[in-house]
């Protein structure tokens, strides 16, 4: 029997809630990263280490951000948005990346600051520290890189950049750090220096987030792979003679798909009808993430 468009929104609101869930972990995971960070940076007399746990906390707000889009994506299509909610994860996205530059700007300010600002050498227990969250972030930064692939999230891939940035973030504060303990007065700067390293990457990362998220804004075409898998299911369906246009865009963790199909010209409006009713629902129930379909019938030329 074919899918109905109910079970596909019910289907996208199972995928919205568990990748709520999972962004909920990531902040439960920045908050604790964030008060050791910062506990750390205090004790142990090192900035880079303050301006990690300083971007840990902005990430908690972004999280939030783009846990909020989650939810607003997941309700159903109504008389004032008939193709859904799904456009909100991606404008959560542009919201982390404005989060992202801020604070690398925030950043960089306060390590300038620090440079030409005398202060102690930092003290070497930061280094275990850091490893940890070095290794604790490249981890659900991959768990959660799994996880937007398994569902097509782009808010999620997001949420993994942003997670594997905190990691290089914090493994340059890290060599930093070790380069002020390995040598000593005259060397407090590096940690300062490797905070101010960090926002370079911080920032090309931002650029990456705001491109990906911009193009689901923007509607920019669907890969040209899921294209040749969604001609090629419309083609299958009996009556199908070939195929015109074929747009593919995605809409949060669907897509959307208008179709030109050719059939025989000969036929009447009812089975040109009732092959453009087949597409549809093969479509739809094949396992490309199709939440709606708009058939177009061609009379063979």
């Amino acid at each position: 029997m074919p899918s109905s468009p109910v079970s596909h929104h019910a289907a996208i609101r199972v995928r919205a809630h568990q990748s709520a869930g999972l962004v909920l972990r990531g902040i439960a995971l920045n908050a604790v990263l964030a008060a050791l960070k910062l506990a750390g940076g205090y004790f142990g007399h090192t900035y880079a280490l303050i301006a990690d746990g300083a971007e840990s906390v902005l990430d908690i707000l972004s999280s939030l951000l783009v846990w909020a889009g989650f939810r607003v994506a997941a309700q159903p299509p109504d008389a004032d948005h008939p193709y859904g909610h799904g456009k909100a994860e991606p404008l959560a996205g542009l919201g982390v990346a404005l989060f992202i530059f801020a604070t690398a700007g925030w950043i960089a300010v306060q390590a300038v600051h620090q440079i030409v600002t005398p202060h102690p050498v930092p003290h070497w227990w930061t280094l275990p520290l850091l490893a940890g969250v070095v290794v604790a972030k490249i981890w659900f930064s991959r768990r959660i890189g799994a996880a937007g692939a398994a569902v097509g999230s782009t808010a999620l891939d997001i949420e993994a950049m942003h997670h594997w940035s905190d990691a290089v973030t914090s493994a340059a504060a890290f060599v930093g750090i070790a380069i002020a303990v390995a040598k000593g007065p005259g060397w407090e700067a590096a940690d300062d220096w490797a905070a101010l390293f960090a926002c370079v990457v911080i920032a090309f990362n931002g650029v990456a987030i705001f491109n990906k998220a911009l193009g689901d804004v923007m509607d920019t075409a669907a890969p040209a792979q899921l294209e040749s898998q969604v001609r090629a299911a419309a083609c299958a369906v009996a009556g199908v003679h070939s195929l015109d246009k074929c747009r593919v865009r995605k809409s949060g963790l669907s897509y959307l798909v208008d179709i030109q199909v050719r059939v025989d010209g000969g036929l009447t409006v009812r089975e040109g009808h009732d092959i453009a009713h087949a597409v549809k629902d093969a479509l739809l129930a094949s396992p490309l993430r199709v939440s709606d379909v708009s058939v177009h019938i061609e009379p063979v030329k």
